[in-house]
Parts: structure tokens; C-alpha cells; sequence
């Protein structure tokens, strides 16, 4: 180290100095080189302080944050650590299968933490199936359908999804192509901090891809794997090629992929599966069909968000088209908005809606099955436990199997593997965050499978019944009960906020039982569970039936409306595992549309006073 970083140094606050140290000693990286050094030189103490002052905790998705050099960002230094404790934890998990998938998206910076991944793997002995030649980008549901294809050991997808434009992510697939769960998430973060010092200076990137290339150990697979997987999506998704809106005005509905890289492989499974042209049978937003990591027609490149999908449903105006579909960048998340034709308005719907449709469609489609298929599968559908107790009231009614699993597809996609070993027919599971996954293609999210399946049901019902996604959501209501949400978060100015939060909860607010008796003067409980603690108040021993954690902090609730006989509502309250948020998922049920909306929020304002109290806690919203 030279002199003059050395004298640097030393003008910086102990707190961080050998934080600081010890990155510029060890990143080859001259761009965060030279960011950390400005940094110093300016003397920002507090800006070094928020990055260096602790590591990015490997957990929820992998990694996720913002891209800038820091110990608790971002960045290539980063990525190598953390692959470099991966592929040491894997080869010890799996020494005879030492095979790797990476696969990246469009944002910023992607490239180079994939190239720097899969050389990292390269070194540690692994065959590397890269998704990615020639400046190409991969949607993230190919990952864990190339992890299943090749019988790969493990495989990563840099991404960050949704979130803003200067975030990635480091997403993580075990060999059963899941999501991470305890105690890999654990184990691995353990190997990545013994594996913090680089194996080798040699930061030559392209030299090592090359290396393997002519070794034959790096694999460019995009091509052969894209190929299989549209394979995959006409054998169980579509059973073979279809024709869709024969009878439609065409063109009959709007899509766009949000900036991000869902149109290339949407619109080939359109052309080749589908038999939809676009321009002919639907149009693609012209401003958002290119991937751009600067997103720079909405404010934040998530369909959920108010206004993301105002150019999609200006363009279907303009057309006199009353349908919309839309994925998210990375394209594992699906969401729809359709205009009444009655009210001539148009509504977003919800991911419970979404997964309710779905629910709907896969109970219709097991029942053309074989009968003899049906005796020996019996049909599981499942979801997250924030998401909608609607299939639940489905699956009493219908006599098929439900679950409810903790929040995340690590926990959908691992529990769905755990019934197929006992041979449960498990189509579909999602959660409310607009996430779908259908376990034939991979037990993961897709929001690609999700567009196909979607729009194969709304020809479906058009064709055999007239019926539009509102009527069969109408139907639904009748039949299984009216069931209303009213979803939202509170900003975490500091996580050290979080845990007191919950502790006014579940020992202050009514100290003298084990748990809430009642919320206000409007809601009885009738059930109290603590994933925390490790507290359910249903079960014999009192022990919850879902994993316990104690670094995270999530109670679910339910309640009666006091002096009702139909009125009840279900909320679950939990710390985001990837944003500086209290999360609130608040479910209704009464006998009317209006009634349980209103007992939704009649919930949320009800929690706002007596639970989050915001003039005691500091706790603000947006919402």
C-alpha cells in the first residue's frame, strides 16, 4: 500500500479504519477504489460509516443493495467474497457435482458481477453453465429451470428485480433449484466470512471465462437452455401449440415487460406457442420494450407501484383494448389490469385477485385430468401466509389440500418439492406481491409462465362461459366468501426501532396474558402467532407449525369484529427482510364487498393506534 493511502488512513475515525484498510489493500477495483479514497479525502465520515461500519448480511434473497463500494454494498469486492464462500460451502455440500448456473440481467453493473461469479466458480473447480454470451440478458425464472435441467449444484441470478435503479442483488438457488433456506442461509453467510481475502489478485475476468471456454468447463447456454424451456412451457403449460384469440378483436391486449428483459422471450413464446404476433394480436408499449436500467418512464419499475402501469393502459385506450398484462423487469412477477365494461374504468388487480384466477383455472384444469390421475395425486395448492385466506375458504369447500407457508418462494418452492415426495398434485402457489410459480416449470416465481397461463385462462373463459376475470372473481366471492385486503408498511427510519415495536405487542399492550385478548375496543383475537418467539396459541403445545425465527420479527392475528357474528380479519405484521419497512397485511372477510372493505381498513386505522402508535414510536408511512 503506498504512502499516500497509508497517511489517508489515518486521517480516518477508528470505528472504521481497518474496515477501510483492508478494502483498499484487497479491491483490484479501480472505480471503488477511487470512490472509497474521494470519500476519505472529503471526509465524509458519516457516508464511509453507513457503508464500511458492517458487512451485507447474506439472507432473505441472497444479497440485495445498492451498487457503490462499500463492505455493506454492492460491488465486485463484494460479489467475489460472497462467491467465494458459495462455492467453498457448495463443494463441501456436493463434491462430486460441482456445477454451477449464472445467469444476469440488464441493471447496471450486472454484467460485471456475473462474469466476476462465474469466474469465481471457474477457479473453485466448477463447470459453469453461463446464461449470458455475447451481451445477452436472461430472465430470472431460467436460473432455477437450468439449475433443474443440467442437475446443477447450485445457481445465481444478479438481479434485483423490482427494486430501484442503482440496487442488484446476488439470488441464490440450492440443487433442488429453491431458494436458500436454514441452515444453508446461515452455513453459507458463515463460509462467506471465512473466505473474505481474495484466493487471488488476479482480477483478469475475461482471461479465466476465456480459460474455460477453452476447457471446455464454461458452457455458453442461453441458446439450448432458452430452447428447452419453451420446450418445457408447450409440454405443461400449454399442452402442445395453441391459437389464442381466434374469436377476439385483435388486437385484444396490452403488454409490456417494464424496461426490463421480459419481451424477448414473451414475445417468442408468443410467435411459436401462442399464435400471437405482435402489432397483430397485441401491442407492446413502445417506450418500455427495450431493457433500460435507468427505467426512465416510471418512477419506480414495480407494476404494483401507483402509475406504473399508466402508459400500458393509455396505449389499450388509445386501441380500444380492455385487457393489460405486464411482468416486472426481471420477469418473474406477473400483474394484469382490465377495464369494466360496464363502468368503462379500469382496475389493477391485486395479487390475491391475480392468485385467486389462477386458483380457479388450475381447480378447473385437475378436474379434466384422468380419474384415475386424480385418485392417486391428491391436488395441493399453496400460498405465503400474508397472502389471501380465499384458498383456503377454496379448498374446505372444494376438498382439496392447502397450505400456508412463511413469506418468500424459498418457502413456497421447498415446501411444494416436500409434497410432490408424497405425491400431491402441486400445480400452483403464490404470493400476494404478485408472485406465481407453477412447479412443472420450476418452483420458483416466473412471471413468463404466469403471462402464458393467464392468458390461455382468460380465452378459456371467454370462449366456453363469456366470462371476463371480473365475473369469474364475482363468482368467487358467492361461492367462497367476500374476502377484502388492505395492504401497507411503515418506514424503519433504524432497524433498532423494529424489535420494541413488536415487544409493545406481545408483552406490553396487555400484559396480564400471554398474548392480546383484544385490539381496541373493536376487535376480539382468536388466534395469536408468534414466528419470533415461537408462540401459536392453536396448537396443543403452543409451538407454531411454521419455521420460528428469532432475527426477524413477524406476529400473526385474528380477530372478530366485537358485537359481529360474520365479521373477522386476519393480519400478519412483519420486518422486511430487503427494505427499511414494517410491513402490514391486513385480509377482511364479511358478507359484503363493502363491508369487508371497510372492516379492512376499520382494521388498519384500529392497529395504527393501539399497535404502531407512530407519535410514540416515530414510525411514518407513506401509505
Amino acid at each position: 500500500m503506498s504512502q499516500e493511502y497509508i497517511a489517508l488512513i489515518e486521517t480516518v475515525p477508528q470505528i472504521i479504519r481497518s474496515s477501510i484498510k483492508d478494502w483498499l489493500r484487497i479491491d483490484q477495483n479501480q472505480e471503488t477504489r477511487d470512490e472509497v479514497v474521494q470519500l476519505c479525502q472529503n471526509r465524509d465520515w458519516d457516508e464511509l460509516e453507513k457503508r464500511f461500519s458492517s458487512r451485507i448480511v447474506f439472507g432473505t434473497a441472497g444479497l440485495r443493495a445498492r451498487m457503490e463500494a462499500g463492505t455493506n454494498r454492492l460491488n465486485s469486492l463484494v460479489i467475489l467474497q460472497a462467491t467465494q464462500g458459495l462455492a467453498k460451502y457448495i463443494a463441501q455440500q456436493f463434491p462430486s457435482t460441482k456445477v454451477a448456473v449464472v445467469g444476469h440481467d440488464h441493471r447496471f453493473h450486472s454484467k460485471e458481477f456475473a462474469e466476476v461469479t462465474a469466474s469465481i466458480f471457474l477457479r473453485a473447480g466448477f463447470k459453469v453453465y453461463y446464461l449470458n454470451p455475447q451481451d445477452t440478458f436472461v430472465h430470472t425464472p431460467m436460473v432455477p429451470f437450468a439449475v433443474d435441467h443440467v442437475g446443477a449444484s447450485v445457481g445465481i441470478m444478479i438481479t434485483a428485480s423490482h427494486n430501484p435503479k442503482m440496487d442488484n442483488g446476488y439470488k441464490v438457488y440450492y440443487k433442488n433449484g429453491c431458494q436458500i433456506i436454514p441452515p444453508h442461509d446461515a452455513n453459507i453467510a458463515t463460509c462467506i466470512d471465512e473466505n473474505l481475502e481474495p484466493w487471488s489478485d488476479n482480477w483478469d475476468w475475461t482471461s479465466t471465462l476465456q480459460d474455460g471456454l477453452n476447457t471446455g468447463e464454461l458452457v455458453y447456454a442461453k441458446e439450448e437452455l432458452t430452447k428447452e424451456y419453451i420446450k418445457k412451457v408447450r409440454e405443461v403449460l400449454t399442452e402442445g401449440n395453441l391459437s389464442l384469440g381466434k374469436s377476439l378483436k385483435k388486437p385484444w391486449f396490452v403488454y409490456t415487460p417494464m424496461h426490463g428483459v421480459g419481451y424477448e422471450i414473451f414475445n417468442e413464446i408468443g410467435a411459436h406457442l401462442l399464435g400471437l404476433t405482435d402489432g397483430q394480436d397485441y401491442i407492446s408499449v413502445p417506450e418500455q420494450i427495450v431493457p433500460d436500467p435507468s427505467f426512465p418512464t416510471v418512477s419506480f419499475p414495480n407494476p404494483e407501484e401507483k402509475g406504473a402501469l399508466d402508459k400500458a393502459i393509455e396505449l389499450a385506450e388509445k386501441n380500444n383494448i380492455s385487457l393489460v398484462v405486464a411482468n416486472d423487469p426481471d420477469a418473474d412477477r406477473f400483474s394484469i389490469a382490465v377495464k369494466n365494461s360496464t363502468t368503462r374504468k379500469w382496475s389493477q388487480l391485486t395479487g390475491n385477485e391475480i392468485g385467486f384466477l389462477f386458483a380457479t383455472f388450475q381447480l378447473e384444469s385437475y378436474k379434466q385430468l384422468p380419474e384415475d390421475f386424480q385418485r392417486s395425486h391428491t391436488l395441493a395448492f399453496l400460498n405465503s401466509t400474508v397472502s389471501s385466506q380465499m384458498i383456503k375458504a377454496m379448498a374446505e369447500k372444494e376438498g382439496f389440500h392447502y397450505e400456508d407457508t412463511l413469506t418468500g418462494f424459498k418457502w413456497i418452492g421447498n415446501r411444494a418439492r416436500d409434497l410432490e415426495k408424497k405425491n400431491f398434485y402441486v400445480p400452483f402457489g403464490y404470493e400476494e406481491a404478485i408472485g406465481y410459480m407453477f412447479p412443472a416449470m420450476e418452483h420458483d416465481k416466473d412471471g413468463i409462465s404466469a403471462t402464458v397461463v393467464f392468458l390461455i385462462a382468460y380465452n378459456s373463459w371467454l370462449e366456453k362461459r363469456n366470462k371476463y376475470p371480473q365475473d369469474i372473481l364475482e363468482e368467487g366471492l358467492q361461492k367462497y366468501g367476500v374476502f377484502k385486503e388492505y395492504n401497507g408498511y411503515y418506514i424503519i427510519k433504524n432497524q433498532s426501532m423494529m424489535k420494541p415495536v413488536f415487544d409493545y405487542i406481545r408483552y406490553e399492550y396487555d400484559p396480564s396474558n400471554k398474548y392480546p385478548q383484544k385490539i381496541g375496543d373493536q376487535f376480539e383475537v382468536t388466534y395469536f402467532r408468534d414466528l419470533t418467539v415461537g408462540f401459536q396459541s392453536d396448537t396443543p403445545d403452543h409451538k407454531p407449525t411454521l419455521f420460528v425465527d428469532a432475527n426477524s420479527q413477524m406476529i400473526s392475528i385474528k380477530a372478530t369484529k366485537i358485537g359481529s357474528t360474520d365479521e373477522t380479519v386476519r393480519f400478519t405484521m412483519r420486518g422486511s427482510g430487503t427494505e427499511p419497512k414494517l410491513k402490514v397485511y391486513i385480509e377482511a372477510c364479511s358478507s359484503t364487498e363493502d363491508q369487508a372493505q371497510n372492516l379492512a381498513k376499520l382494521t388498519w386505522d384500529t392497529l395504527r393506534k393501539e399497535l404502531f402508535r407512530p407519535d410514540v414510536t416515530g414510525l411514518t408511512t407513506d401509505f
